[in-house]
């Protein structure tokens, strides 16, 4: 019995969507890899197929798909076993924000150059001294004279080189409470003010764009504020569900696709004495405990991605999810890559990205060690 309920459009759009990666994205990706950086046509293209923000309403330009869009979007994308589209974080994170909080004016100026590609976004919430920690953030927002001032660096950006817009992050000015003083800003590519420091160089996630940004006296229409003063901080809070959500949907796609690509790769390879490898009991033991692991996440996070899609709240749940499915994500790259033996080793090994890249899913959306700590506190413990 399955418990994702998928239709026959649901269907179809995942054999569109995967028949578009392979002919369109994946000859480009090692390329890609090595600049470091996605082009923004690849953006563009994904966007025309209507594969970004999904969930959009008709009337700014999208399908208005339910979350099991985006749900196979994002495993689609992690099965091309590269990064640099971080459609989910565009479509399913940061547009959000537009969705739920911004203005008419806002949804209608923004939301059609999202779905089609022409607006590549991110959202700027870490500083060098404030990560998970949304209150210690340091950055400043004045108003004054119809506009709002803008002062403060953040770093980790995703999406920090190629974003058209950013939703800022900021606290206002007077505000003693850190948690009643963060407000949300669009910040739109060329902005005076707004400057891009380094593009930064990472272990894994090579060719996703990953940028400091600085605002230094940027000046901004009072109209670009997101939502009302002060509540920032609530809106953050608020998509964090569907944010760790959609990190824990990657990190389960990558880690079937790693498991899969190795059970292929053991049942082809022989050892000296032409026997598949796959016929040895270690191996056949490593690969059912992880086909095992893979299955009790599946089963866990398409409850979830249940009970979010039918609007409950599963803050708790899906911070155990998060923390537990990337945790299973690096045990089985790292697993996968020892039976490969030398060849594991080798950039031509697939696992040898997917191992560099899922490195990172425990730490943004919320460190692992904070997904525990939220679990904790709604124990009572």
């Amino acid at each position: 019995m399955e418990i994702l309920q998928y239709t026959e459009q649901h269907r179809e759009f995942r054999q569109r969507m995967r028949g578009f990666l392979q002919e369109e994205i994946l000859p480009h990706v090692e390329q890609w890899e090595k600049d470091r950086i996605t082009p923004k046509w690849a953006w563009k293209k994904l966007g025309r197929q209507g594969f970004l923000c999904t969930a959009v309403k008709p009337e700014y330009g999208g399908m208005g798909g339910d979350f099991l869009y985006s749900v196979i979007a994002a495993e689609e994308m992690a099965r091309t076993n590269h990064t640099g589209l971080a459609s989910s974080l565009h479509s399913d994170v940061v547009v959000p924000y537009i969705e739920s909080f911004g203005s008419e004016a806002q949804k209608k100026k923004y939301l059609p150059g999202c779905v089609s590609g022409d607006i590549i976004t991110a959202v700027a919430m870490t500083e060098p001294d404030a990560g998970s920690d949304l209150a210690g953030m340091t950055s400043t927002a004045e108003q004054g004279n119809g506009e709002i001032v803008l002062n403060g660096s953040k770093t980790f950006i995703s999406n920090g080189i190629n974003s058209d817009l950013v939703i800022v992050a900021a606290k206002e000015a007077g505000v003693s409470d850190p948690y009643r003083a963060v407000s949300l800003f669009l910040v739109e590519d060329g902005t005076p003010g707004f400057k891009r420091g380094r593009h930064l160089e990472k272990m894994g996630f090579h060719s996703q764009d990953t940028a400091e940004l600085f605002f230094t006296n940027c000046r901004i229409p009072e109209e670009n504020r997101l939502g009302e003063p002060g509540a920032g901080f609530g809106m953050l809070m608020e998509k964090l569900q569907q944010e760790r959500l959609v990190t824990a949907i990657g990190a389960q796609a990558a880690a079937e696709m790693m498991v899969e690509l190795t059970t292929d790769f053991c049942r082809q390879t022989k050892d000296p004495h032409g026997k598949p490898l796959a016929k040895h009991q270690a191996c056949q033991f490593a690969l059912v405990e992880m086909t095992t692991e893979v299955k009790l996440g599946r089963t866990f996070l398409d409850k979830l991605i249940a009970e979010h899609a039918g609007g409950e709240q599963v803050v708790v749940e899906t911070s155990m999810a998060k923390y537990w499915i990337t945790d299973l994500a690096k045990r089985t790259a790292q697993r996968c890559m020892d039976l490969y033996g030398d060849y594991g080793f080798f950039e031509a090994c697939p696992i040898a990205r997917g191992l560099r890249d899922v490195r990172v899913m425990s730490i943004f959306a919320g460190t692992n060690e904070i997904m525990k700590n939220i679990a904790a506190k709604f124990m009572g413990l």
